[in-house]
């Protein structure tokens, strides 16, 4: 049997990533997750806020620099980073072609925010790219 991936967080984590999401509109907003995989049960409980290095609409990226103090600031608290998110500021919240090439590199859960339907879904690339239930705490 195959247990169901899932990524937990907390109400107060979405309104975070959604108020990040909207103050970067109209480009894309980042951030990192950080927290516990517990037999692909994901569980956040810090949010590390990014800035979108290409202030695209379309793209992200997140420098060398706020990529290690991320990892850093991670190993001091003895958490895990578990994974990546994104906002897409006018489309559905789906890997586009490019989210599913960094996918292949960053294999941990995506989870992405649809500022224009204001919904939260996440992903992992595995053969192909999987859904993983979000459960807002």
């Amino acid at each position: 049997m195959t247990l169901q991936k899932n990524i937990f967080l907390s109400k107060n984590h979405v309104d975070i990533l959604k108020k990040h999401a909207k103050q970067n509109e109209p480009n894309e907003s980042c951030a990192i997750l950080f927290g516990k995989n517990e037999e692909k049960r994901f569980f956040v409980s810090e949010v590390f806020l990014a800035k979108n290095s290409e202030a695209s609409p379309v793209n992200f990226s997140i420098s060398n620099e706020e990529l290690i103090k991320a990892y850093s600031e991670s190993e001091k608290k003895r958490l895990e980073v578990i994974a990546i998110f994104h906002s897409h500021p006018d489309s559905a919240a789906y890997p586009s072609s490019t989210d599913r090439q960094y996918m292949e590199v960053n294999p941990i859960p995506w989870l992405i925010y649809s500022n224009s339907n204001d919904e939260f879904l996440a992903y992992i690339l595995e053969s192909t790219v999987i859904p993983i239930n979000v459960t807002i705490l």
